[in-house]
């Protein structure tokens, strides 16, 4: 039998110049190629046995021979060891190369998974803030997870990503806070003109200001940029309509004087006045707290204390200001503006009393006075002891006498100043006219007396009647303090 061809046990050294062999076959080629040369190796080795064993050619023409049954089968048997040998060391080889492969292919899987979660945490550092949850970051986690190579990983940029979706996610933010800033600015210019084209606006003013606010919108849907959107300002055209307005309002009113009401408080202009006090508002908001009412003059008579009413120093058509003392602390304004009409005292503050006495005293006094006074004294000694005696005696008598008389008499005469008036009125008293043309001038004299003589004739708090005469929008604020009123005179 034929020498048995044993396989080559390759060693870890072979094996890793194998397995970095820089030219790696496909493994059918690889075994293609190994069986390819074992069969021809055994080819090759039969022929040259048979030329070994051929004999020596005879010259001359010699008949073929025929082999012998016996080399028959030992050739067949030397054929089916060199097949199985080849066999053998064909399965060693696809052993050791499926090995290889194996090997291969188990390193790079598990440095393209080592890549993949390097560059999965690489996705974690920088898919942070505003894009923990961004749905870009699922996505390119699947991308590398799907990788096949870790060539297509190094392809796959996390940083240039991250800076890309930031980039793309602030414009989306400019933008959205641009369309948001064009809706706001919308909605305050409608606002804003809806109250003013709300006003029963002549047709000039409101096609001014339809024309505005038209131009406006115009302005806001064009521009370009959130800054230029908030450049846009209705204000100033809103605070030259609003003037406007008022202005139209101050000449359509019906009386000479306004009166412009800003909250709780209240002036009366003449409309001159009125339009240059509107012209310093400089904000059409301000501009808006304002309100333009009539001033319908009415007459209030007020019964207060003399010194409320400038200690009734007041004339007929006197400028004043009427205050309220709410409080302690507190003083408001009631009637910015008004006039006197009269002034008149009350019963208590119209009696003149005239008074006379008479008085005699008479006075007699006697007075008697008597004193007696008698004294005795002894003094003497018998023997060794001294004997002493004394006696006094007084006496007095005394008269007194005294009488007294005194005789009085007093008169009153009281005038009442309206009970004369009563008299006139019913034609019962003599020199009527007289008597009234002193009377019309009783005050006055009264006064001028008061102010030449610095003696106030009339108590402070004596009750006097003024007539004053003021806007009719000051009269419910009057009746509602009239027990606290004051009524000062402007002078300037």
């Amino acid at each position: 039998m034929g020498t048995r061809v044993k396989p080559k046990i390759l060693t870890r050294n072979f094996i890793l110049r194998i397995k970095y062999y820089p030219v790696v076959l496909t493994v059918a080629e690889d075994i293609e190629e190994k069986i390819r040369r074992l069969r021809e190796l055994g080819r090759v080795s039969v022929e040259e046995k048979e030329e070994k064993k051929a004999p020596t050619p005879i010259a001359g023409p010699s008949p073929p021979r025929k082999p012998s049954r016996l080399g028959r089968l030992r050739e067949k048997e030397r054929r089916k060891r060199i097949i199985i040998g080849a066999s053998i060391i064909a399965v060693i080889i696809i052993a050791v190369v499926i090995g290889l492969y194996t090997t291969y292919q188990n390193r790079a899987a598990e440095k393209l998974q080592e890549a993949k979660l390097a560059k999965i945490k690489e996705v974690n550092q920088y898919f942070t803030g505003e894009l923990e949850n961004d749905p870009m970051k699922a996505q390119l986690i699947n991308q590398i997870n799907q990788a096949k190579s870790i060539d297509e990983l190094e392809k796959i940029n996390v940083k240039a990503i991250a800076e890309q979706r930031k980039a793309q996610l602030e414009q989306e933010r400019l933008q959205r806070e641009f369309q948001q800033a064009k809706a706001t600015k919308l909605t305050q210019i409608e606002q804003s003109f809806e109250l003013l084209l709300s006003q029963p606006l002549p047709e000039d003013i409101k096609s001014e200001a339809v024309q505005a606010y038209n131009q406006l919108k115009e302005r806001v849907n064009s521009a370009k940029t959130k800054d230029e959107v908030s450049l846009i300002d209705p204000n100033p055209y809103l605070l030259e309509l609003w003037r406007k307005y008022y202005y139209y309002l101050i000449d359509n009113t019906p009386t000479q004087k306004v009166i412009l009401k800003k909250g709780t408080e209240k002036s009366v202009y003449t409309k001159t006045e009125a339009k240059y006090m509107l012209s310093k508002v400089t904000d059409f908001t301000e501009l808006l707290q304002y309100t333009i009412e009539k001033a319908e003059m009415v007459q209030v008579a007020l019964v207060l204390p003399r010194e409320n009413v400038n200690g009734a120093f007041l004339s007929s058509g006197d400028k004043i200001k009427i205050f309220a003392q709410i409080n302690s602390t507190v003083i408001r304004k009631i009637a910015d503006e008004g006039y006197v009409n009269m002034v008149l005292f009350l019963t208590d503050s119209g009696v003149i009393a005239i008074s006379e006495s008479q008085q005699e005293t008479k006075n007699i006094q006697t007075t008697s006075d008597t004193s007696y006074s008698d004294s005795y004294s002894e003094n003497y000694a018998p023997g060794d002891q001294s004997i002493s005696y004394e006696q006094s005696t007084e006496e007095s008598h005394s008269v007194s006498q005294s009488s007294s008389q005194t005789v009085s008499a007093s008169y009153t005469y009281n005038v009442k100043l309206n009970e004369i008036l009563k008299a006139i009125a019913a034609n019962k008293i003599a020199a009527a006219d007289e008597v009234r043309e002193q009377l019309s001038r009783y005050k006055l004299n009264l006064f001028d007396l008061e102010q030449s003589t610095g003696l106030l004739a009339t108590d402070p708090t004596a009750k006097v009647l003024v007539i004053v005469e003021v806007p009719a929008e000051f009269v419910e604020d009057l009746l509602k303090y009239r027990n606290a009123l004051y009524v000062t005179k402007i002078t300037g």
